[in-house]
């Protein structure tokens, strides 16, 4: 039976399973195991079955040798985001512990989100790999950054290179953002935008910098 044959060895050759392939086509696995075993040659699933096996009916039915003639081959997600103009970006809870976030110590849940490059790039040129988003917490930054809203964060640059910037730091335990002025002996002073929120002082070993705050996107 070249149908049997031929299905077995597409589904083989992608390691998908007789009850995986009815999972994704929404069929009972008995309609799956008829055909793979050979005790029918027709299937009004043959088409949408070939698919899932990146090839064509005419391959299953022995009509061609080639089983990637003529098929519609799935794009992965990689290559469809490239198409859209998409990059993958990781996000961090702050609430949680950015500087956590990266440890060996204490690992913590990161979602990847996709966002628009051509937006992206208005902040920063920066590698996909080396950023980060994330939504501070609470108004020390108001009225620059509000509660909630989202930073991008360039993770490449871990060191103060830019007096008064604002960085994504870990200090006192968290994450938190704050304008830094690195002050003559050595320490550094953390501001806040916020007139009502006192500015602190981190000495060496009290602080370390998770990256440079790139871009602001508002909350709505």
């Amino acid at each position: 039976m070249v149908i049997a044959e031929r299905l077995r060895q597409r589904m083989q050759k992608l390691g998908i399973s007789q009850s995986e392939l009815a999972r994704r086509l929404g069929v009972t696995q008995g309609t799956i195991a008829h055909l793979v075993n050979g005790r029918t040659n027709n299937s009004v699933h043959l088409p949408a079955i070939a698919a899932e096996l990146e090839t064509t009916v005419a391959y299953l039915s022995g009509d061609t040798d080639s089983p990637l003639e003529g098929a519609r081959i799935p794009m992965s997600k990689q290559d469809m985001a490239e198409q859209m103009g998409l990059i993958e970006i990781e996000e961090v809870d702050l609430g949680i512990g950015m500087g956590l976030a990266y440890s060996d110590e204490i690992p913590v849940q990161t979602v990847s989100q996709w966002m628009p490059e051509s937006w992206v790039r208005q902040f920063t040129n920066a590698p996909a790999k080396f950023l980060t988003i994330a939504r501070p917490r609470g108004d020390s930054m108001y009225p620059t950054i509000n509660d909630r809203d989202i930073v991008i964060i360039d993770r490449s640059r871990r060191s103060i290179d830019e007096q008064e910037g604002i960085w994504a730091l870990f200090y006192g335990g968290l994450g938190t953002v704050k304008r830094v002025r690195a002050m003559p002996d050595g320490s550094y002073k953390l501001m806040a935008d916020n007139q009502h929120v006192s500015d602190e002082t981190a000495v060496d070993g009290e602080m370390s910098v998770f990256g440079r705050v790139v871009g602001v996107i508002r909350r709505t």
